[in-house]
């Protein structure tokens, strides 16, 4: 079986479990949970987009870090991948995506998000409409 096949195949997984989780979820009347997706340079729309979303009764998975500061710079390539991968899975968990696209921005790592969110079929909404 062929990588791609392989990838395929889980993310198929991964939709229909996503699916499960929030049928039983929708029945319980459990709030929507949003993952916010945006490059770390606008951190401060993160965290109004963090207190909004919060306020509107959503579950908020947001950044866990600030790639960008000064501190974080330090860590390298292999830590920032890591970050990103595990970004991934927050979009698995989230019902629905809110891409933070100050200016219509979305770099390389929001892209990749912005996908791996369409090809679940999670909900996506945008700061600024596209």
């Amino acid at each position: 079986m062929s990588t791609e096949t392989l990838l395929s195949e889980v993310d198929d997984q991964l939709l229909i479990l996503s699916l499960r989780r929030r049928s039983m979820m929708l029945h319980e009347g459990f709030p929507t949970i949003v993952c916010l997706c945006g490059s770390t340079r606008f951190m401060h729309q993160f965290q109004e987009a963090e207190y909004e979303e919060t306020l509107a009764g959503r579950i908020v998975l947001t950044i866990g870090c600030d790639t960008k500061s000064d501190d974080m710079l330090r860590l390298g390539e292999g830590i920032k991948a890591k970050l990103d991968e595990l970004h991934l899975r927050k979009v698995e968990l989230a019902d629905e995506v809110l891409v933070l696209n100050v200016g219509g921005y979305i770099g390389e790592s929001t892209q990749r998000e912005l996908d791996h969110a369409i090809r679940l079929g999670k909900r996506v909404r945008f700061l600024v409409p596209m």
